[in-house]
């Protein structure tokens, strides 16, 4: 899913693999039951997971940060946001089919209703949250990209750290839970990185001065949310306070996760692959990547597929190396299972797109494409 460019970029494909890699991991440690909690007893499994959880809590914001930068630069798009929409849709849909067909459909009679609604309106229901804040963010893309156009640098950086005090600054530091803080799961986030993409692609901005600076922004974020997160448990086991703000290391929203994030893409952003094995590697995987999001994350599979896994390779093991080899097994495997059957999802998609390339409807979309295209070229002169 590379937006807005018609050459990709390996630096940053690759980097979307390695994100869609962290969503899976941190989607195993939570199901797992294995991070921290308060009130109990730390072991190392714990330790090693928590901290292998603040390693990849920046990958969503890395995602939306990758789609912003190249989002923000590309006109307006309405044949791509009709095939996200049916994207989404060929997931919610034949999975629940498939699922029926193999007889483990849960769906009972009190919330069947609920449930195809669900399927066949994932986007109104939030079926899966990321995929609804993200079309959102899509089809907002051309008013946000007008404003950051016409808006100056100063006023640019202005509303951004006006956003950012209030979405980001203000929770990270009082631990307090206010109303309108999402903790990062929601629209208003993502058009908070969407502009900050957009600032740092339009004035080439340096987050920092090299690639090795980078990476260590990244490192010193993730350990100190690791760090702050087992001071906060201490502290909550001598006075019982700081309940509500053990989680928020660990939301979206946080300012380390977000300087983690703007590191790692920071850090991608200075790399340059030149092994042509790598890159075209990077380059066919990265445009299936949200496919195994939508697939491992489906209302119908989401609670399953761990228990699926410990069905082929035991159950999850009370050591750190052998968890360590039980997750990395795991996650490979729902990785590239995602990866399959989105490959096969786009070969559909393309032979669709065949039939119905002299269609009157794909001509009329295409019509409507065309005028929205040239309305912005013309705005931008």
């Amino acid at each position: 899913m590379v937006i807005g460019v018609k050459k990709r970029e390996a630096n940053f494909e690759l980097l979307r693999v390695i994100a869609m890699f962290m969503v899976v991991i941190l989607h195993y440690l939570s199901h797992a039951d294995v991070l921290i909690k308060l009130g109990t007893p730390i072991g190392y499994v714990n330790l090693f997971a928590t901290l292998l959880e603040s390693f990849c809590i920046v990958a969503v914001n890395v995602w939306v940060l990758i789609s912003g930068y190249f989002l923000s630069t590309s006109g307006f798009h309405l044949k791509r946001i009709i095939q996200l929409i049916c994207e989404v849709l060929f997931y919610t849909v034949t999975v629940s089919i498939v699922m029926q067909i193999a007889g483990t459909y849960s769906m009972g009679r009190s919330d069947g209703f609920y449930k195809i609604a669900q399927y066949c309106f994932p986007i109104a229901s939030e079926h899966y949250w990321f995929a609804t804040s993200y079309v959102f963010m899509y089809i907002l893309s051309p008013v946000l990209n007008s404003g950051v156009r016409k808006l100056s640098r100063w006023q640019l950086k202005v509303v951004i750290m006006g956003l950012l005090l209030w979405f980001c600054f203000i929770k990270s530091i009082i631990p307090v839970n206010f109303v309108t803080d999402d903790m990062g799961y929601g629209l208003n986030w993502f058009i908070v990185l969407y502009l900050i993409a957009a600032y740092i692609r339009k004035y080439d901005v340096r987050i920092m001065s090299n690639g090795k600076q980078s990476s260590l922004l990244y490192f010193v974020s993730v350990v100190l949310i690791f760090v702050i997160e087992l001071a906060v448990y201490k502290y909550n086991s001598i006075t019982g306070g700081f309940n509500y703000y053990f989680d928020v290391p660990f939301h979206y929203n946080y300012i380390l996760c977000l300087t983690g994030a703007l590191g790692i893409f920071s850090s991608f952003r200075y790399l340059k692959i030149r092994n042509r094995v790598i890159s075209n590697i990077s380059c066919f995987l990265a445009p299936m990547t949200f496919g195994v999001y939508l697939l491992h994350e489906h209302i119908e599979i989401r609670d399953r597929w761990l228990v699926w896994m410990q069905n082929f390779f035991g159950p999850i093991p009370g050591t750190v190396f052998s968890f360590a080899g039980h997750l990395l097994i795991s996650v490979i495997v729902v990785f590239f299972a995602g990866v399959f059957v989105d490959f096969i999802r786009i070969q559909m998609f393309n032979f669709v797109s065949r039939m119905l390339e002299n269609t009157k409807l794909m001509a009329w979309i295409n019509y409507k494409a065309e005028n929205l295209k040239s309305a912005g070229l013309e705005e931008n002169r």
